[in-house]
């Protein structure tokens, strides 16, 4: 089926907020990497013509440490 060019972008557009709502924003990589950090911060990107402009992240990563499940008493 041939799609005309407004369409092409209206098919494109509509994926692109399909993956932001579902949170597909990282690729699985990233995703594993994060978890394996237990990151817990706030990440961000700036994107311009399709192209990353800036990203970054704010701390809060390695702040809460794993509790001891069987704490001593004293």
């Amino acid at each position: 089926m041939l799609q005309l060019p407004g369409e092409v972008e209206e098919t494109g557009f509509a994926e692109f907020r399909r993956k932001v709502r579902s949170a597909e924003m990282l690729s699985a990589a990233m995703e594993r990497l994060l978890r394996a950090l237990r990151f817990t911060g706030r990440l961000s990107v700036v994107v311009q013509n399709g192209k990353v402009l800036k990203s970054g992240y704010e701390e809060g990563y390695f702040t809460q440490r794993e509790r001891d499940p069987h704490p001593s008493i004293e």
